[in-house]
């Protein structure tokens, strides 16, 4: 691994608060320029990937818009060098990566952030890697004081701390029941559509792995916390078809609410698609019944694969046009809420932001002593969800009852 200037050193003897690791792919370059724009002066991050020659070009178009940039460190790593992953993670109070589907390339870096006691974020919205992660290393992780921290981006952030938000205007101690429907409108990069692929593709492991990790996890004792899969249905509160989204975020909620007692003695979480018309719903539903049908077949998928090129993305014109809504209903003691978290283009400039505002977050702020794997709302909570707001996400109370 090549290193650059190297901008002073902390306590620990680590020179970098932030390394943003696969800098160079389209949500990398996205979640650079967020930095380039934004990190605060003092403090001390770079870029990683593994070509130095893409690295340096990048420097040049970050430095053009933002000067101060010209000598941004570079550290060059590959996804299977171990060595270099564990000089990377040892380098850094926090790693940010982008390098997917993380299934096939995140985990030597996962294994070098527990092992060197290192922060770590990232954008996956892969049910099996995380569980994976938990079961293989949440035990070192705690251990070394590393706090891992996946689904930093639009998977799971806004259902994440929103419903985190929902709930903090809810009485306390009493049964909480929310409803989370979710509408964007936005397209996909090869990247996003490569993770897509290969979870769709990959039902078996993913049982198991959540299977492996249910027998790792320890039982919560005195109270529930759940996230089921119910069926379609018209949603009164909307004016929506509400559609089951079998997606990570619901996962992650979930053990947000086992981890804080504010979620109360019996939590309850439902995640759907929020789609206007009974005609639009079946055909998102025949859609998402293809994709994972077609995802079994090898050939298909590599082929579906290549004619999207990872890398590549929607350009500004369009993100500019996209948006995203999540609203949520909250019921408990007697109280309704209708909350409401919103933002521009969810897959992308918005993802970077999270990614980067989370990374910041756990390298700047002060927040509550954990270790182990854990989500945003229970490694960060307040402190970022000031951070996003302040970044111009939109976390709303839209009417109490």
């Amino acid at each position: 691994m090549e290193t650059g200037a190297v901008a002073g050193r902390d306590a620990g003897g680590r020179p970098y608060d932030v390394v943003l690791f696969g800098a160079t792919g389209f949500a990398g370059e996205l979640t650079a320029e967020y930095l380039a724009e934004h990190a605060p002066d003092g403090c001390r991050w770079a870029l990683a990937g593994r070509s130095r020659v893409k690295l340096e070009a990048l420097r040049e178009r970050l430095a053009a818009r933002w000067p101060r940039c010209a000598e941004l460190p570079l550290l060059v790593a590959d996804s299977a060098d171990a060595d270099a992953l564990r000089e990377l993670a040892e380098s850094a109070r926090v790693v940010a990566t982008t390098v997917g589907p993380y299934v096939w390339y995140g985990e030597g870096l996962v294994a070098a952030c527990a092992e060197a006691g290192t922060d770590y974020v990232d954008l996956t919205g892969e049910a099996e890697f995380v569980d994976l992660m938990y079961v293989r290393h949440d035990a070192r992780a705690r251990e070394t004081g590393a706090r891992i921290v996946h689904a930093c981006g639009f998977d799971s952030v806004p259902h994440d701390l929103g419903v985190y938000f929902t709930v903090q205007q809810l009485p306390k101690d009493v049964p909480l029941r929310i409803d989370g429907f979710v509408r964007a409108g936005a397209v996909f990069s090869g990247g996003t559509f490569a993770s897509a692929l290969t979870a769709m593709g990959r039902g078996r492991q993913m049982l198991r792995a959540a299977h492996e990790r249910r027998l790792h996890e320890p039982r919560l004792v005195g109270r529930r916390a759940r996230a089921p899969l119910s069926g379609p249905r018209f949603s009164r509160e909307t004016g929506t078809w509400a559609l089951p989204l079998p997606t990570l975020d619901p996962q992650v909620v979930a053990r947000s609410a086992a981890a804080l007692s504010r979620y109360g003695p019996d939590f309850r979480y439902r995640h759907y698609a929020s789609v206007k018309t009974l005609p639009m719903a079946l055909g998102g539903a025949a859609a998402v019944g293809a994709g994972v049908a077609v995802a079994q077949v090898p050939a298909v998928r590599q082929w579906l694969m290549g004619r999207y090129e990872s890398g590549q993305g929607p350009d500004a014109e369009r993100r500019a046009r996209s948006w995203f809504s999540v609203r949520f209903v909250g019921e408990g003691g007697g109280r309704r809420v209708f909350t409401e978290v919103s933002g521009g283009d969810p897959g992308y400039d918005e993802t970077a932001k999270m990614l980067a505002e989370s990374a910041l977050c756990l390298a700047l702020d002060p927040l509550p002593k954990t270790s182990g794997q854990m989500t945003t709302a229970v490694a960060m909570g307040d402190a970022l969800l000031d951070r996003l707001r302040a970044a111009g996400i939109r976390f709303r109370v839209a009417d109490a009852r």
